[in-house]
């Protein structure tokens, strides 16, 4: 349950830059001087056709967070499991750094105050798309998984675990981290494919959601004799 004071953090962080980042775009105003020294550390030739890219990225990161904030206060249902130290601090400063990670690529016209105009380009969209549905299915997936806790009525009635049934459950033991990954991957697409950054923040969201997965699978297996044979841990068939 204390994931939810990522997202408390992410909405809160990530919607200051989301307001940076639009004044730059629209209102000919600048963004924070750190951003700079960033920008030229990394030595980032930038396109000027990213400036939007980044603030449609940083919109749909914010909306994320603001669902899975939402979705932990009043749809999940948490056992009383503990998280370690190490992984409550590293969560923290992940969804500061995400965002921050988007704001830089920014192109340097931008960050200077420099108006320029939308360029929507068939990638927005197809990226748009993706995110849509893979943020909906990952909603119906926590749906499930709270509902195994409750009865028909809504009421918490257990917290112990049981095998969800539905959706993309069919396939695989936790597709909610598979709709995490594909929700990165949208987010890659949106950035034209080609921003290396954004593939290893996409890399890493694989790496951690893969091993989380495989941990619930074998969870899954131990502990329940009649566990579907054909349920994949993470991605369907795979």
């Amino acid at each position: 349950r204390w994931f939810t004071h990522f997202y408390v953090v992410s909405v809160l962080w990530n919607g200051f830059l989301l307001i940076w980042l639009f004044q730059a775009e629209f209102l000919r105003g600048s963004l924070p001087s750190w951003i700079q020294h960033v920008h030229r550390a990394l030595g980032r030739d930038s396109q000027n056709s990213e400036h939007f890219s980044a603030l449609l990225v940083l919109l749909l990161l914010w909306l994320h967070s603001c669902r899975r904030l939402a979705e932990c206060l009043w749809t999940s249902v948490f056992s009383n499991g503990v998280i370690h130290i190490v992984q409550y601090c590293f969560g923290l400063g992940y969804y500061i750094a995400v965002g921050s990670t988007v704001l830089c690529q920014v192109p340097t016209n931008v960050r200077n105050g420099k108006e320029l105009s939308v360029q929507i380009c068939w990638y927005h969209i197809v990226g748009i798309m993706m995110y849509i549905w893979a943020s909906l299915h990952q909603h119906r997936c926590l749906v499930i998984l709270a509902n195994l806790r409750k009865s028909k009525s809504g009421k918490v009635i257990s917290l112990s675990h049981s095998v969800p049934l539905g959706d993309w459950f069919e396939r695989v033991s936790c597709p909610h981290y598979f709709a995490e990954l594909l929700i990165y991957v949208s987010m890659a697409i949106m950035l034209g494919f080609h921003n290396v950054t954004w593939w290893c923040v996409v890399m890493y969201v694989l790496f951690n959601q893969a091993l989380a997965a495989v941990l619930s699978h074998e969870f899954y297996q131990k502990n329940f004799s009649s566990y579907p044979k054909h349920r994949k841990a993470f991605i369907p068939f795979v």
